[in-house]
């Protein structure tokens, strides 16, 4: 707002927005009311400014860009209460943008009367442009999409390095639990918070500046005010309850049993503290992963995250598949392997807004099934008195079909249902962000392969071309 505007205007909730609401909601409607040729045309012109912009050469390779628009001028939103909340989100202009690309390739024109900021030829980094935005002065960046043979590489590079640490993670709790009895402090903090990072997949957490962002704290930036200890809590010994906002400003809250030097360990740390205190006052992120990195070569607290979701979703699904089920039954299985680990990884959601809505539409759709199974079953039973009374082919026949009619009702029933408990069962829980980011896709690909499940059943079409390499690469035999 003007500064004239901030004096008139004291209290949001007195204006009416309504006309600014009602302007997009129309505008929304309008374009839904279209009719199908003016759809096509629009299709047709964003395929035509794909196909120009949406491509690069790579190492004489054409391939697909993920983000190539920049964001539009708006309101800046943020996750939960952050502080820059409203600000505006100017316009990037050409005179903003560093373009990366190689000496003797094509360098695109900016707009006429325009200039790029930088025109670079790095090809140590991945990014193809980028500006800094002027809310968090963060820098932005143009990238490959993941499907990329780039970004397949990195993402391959980062599963194997998860799997370099299955073979050492054992010398590193034996390492971390002497270091719970340290004379020095330093380490002894550092040894609880890798035991936190490994235990409960927490994130490390980089210290903030004040104001610039939300007030969300991970493992090293954990204050007094953020743990509970409880020697005794529901029937188990030395209980730490963890309640604070994570990432995206995303509750993460727990009760966890923990050995018994950690709580003693805890109880020292919080000893004199006022609760605005920080629980590792001696721990940075920094000082961290350069332990880490002595214990072993690319080694960080992410590493442990995604080790501890990949090998928790292979030892689930050994656990809960069962080889007799059908195939809706054994992705119920896999959908609940996958939701152990974003429990896990607290990959949270809100309910959604439409989750009532559709979960009645489904049981009423499961009710109207079960009365045409019954009415089924009356049909099956009619059919076979009708035999036994004529003894006749075409009547024999007649039983058989109507069978084969019961049976397949019988199991798209039970396709419903399994359907219905899936949905309840995750209707607060985000299972895309583990399955895209911290599960090795060849654990699934080799799961897939071994029980016959189709594998878009799992991944949809975006996601088979980020897993194109897993899926050339895993065998049903493959092992995390």
């Amino acid at each position: 707002m003007t500064s004239e505007e901030q004096e008139i205007i004291k209290d949001l909730d007195k204006c009416d927005f309504g006309e600014i609401h009602k302007y997009f909601v129309d505008k929304n409607e309008a374009r839904k009311a279209l009719p199908k040729e003016e759809k096509q045309k629009l299709k047709e012109e964003a395929d035509k400014i794909q196909e120009e912009y949406g491509y690069c050469i790579l190492d004489g390779h054409r391939e697909k860009i993920g983000n190539f628009k920049t964001e539009p001028p708006g309101l800046f939103r943020g996750r939960g209460e952050h502080p820059k909340m409203g600000m505006l989100k100017k316009r990037i202009m050409p005179e903003d943008v560093i373009i990366n690309c190689s000496k003797d390739s094509k360098i695109p024109e900016p707009p006429e009367g325009h200039k790029w900021k930088e025109v670079r030829f790095d090809n140590t980094v991945t990014w193809l442009a980028s500006w800094t935005e002027n809310i968090q002065n963060t820098l932005k960046y143009i990238m490959l999409n993941p499907s990329s043979k780039l970004k397949g590489e990195k993402d391959w590079q980062k599963y194997e390095v998860a799997r370099r640490l299955k073979d050492v993670v054992h010398t590193i709790r034996a390492q971390y639990r002497k270091d719970w009895k340290s004379k020095e402090i330093k380490k002894r903090q550092r040894a609880v918070a890798l035991y936190f990072i490994d235990k409960l997949a927490l994130r490390a957490g980089n210290e903030k500046e004040e104001g610039e962002t939300a007030d969300t704290v991970g493992c090293c930036s954990l204050r007094v005010e953020h743990i509970q200890l409880h020697p005794q809590l529901d029937g188990q010994e030395h209980v730490v309850e963890f309640d604070f906002l994570g990432k995206d400003s995303i509750r993460y809250y727990n009760k966890v049993s923990v050995e018994k030097p950690v709580f003693k360990n805890l109880q020292l740390f919080m000893k004199n503290k006022d609760p605005s205190d920080d629980l590792f006052e001696h721990l940075n992120t920094t000082f961290l992963n350069k332990h880490l990195q002595d214990l072993m070569d690319g080694l960080t607290a992410k590493v442990f995250r995604t080790y501890n979701a990949s090998i928790t979703l292979q030892e689930q699904l050994k656990a809960l598949t069962n080889p007799e089920d059908n195939v809706a039954g054994k992705l119920l299985s896999y959908n609940r392997a996958n939701r152990a680990v974003a429990i896990l990884c607290n990959h949270q959601r809100s309910i959604p807004k439409t989750f009532a809505r559709s979960m009645q539409v489904l049981q009423e759709k499961i009710d109207a099934k079960k009365k045409q199974v019954e009415e089924a079953q009356e049909e099956v039973k009619k059919a076979e008195d009708e035999f036994k009374d004529t003894k006749e082919a075409k009547a024999e026949v007649n039983v058989e079909k109507k069978k084969k009619l019961l049976q397949r009702l019988e199991e798209q029933l039970a396709r419903m249902n399994i359907q219905a408990t899936d949905k309840e069962e995750n209707k607060q829980i985000a299972l895309g962000t583990s399955k895209l980011n911290y599960l090795d896709p060849r654990i699934t690909v080799a799961w897939c392969k071994k029980f016959g499940i189709p594998i878009e059943k799992v991944y949809n079409k975006t996601q088979r071309e980020k897993f194109a390499w897993a899926i050339d690469m895993a065998g049903e035999d493959f092992e995390f």
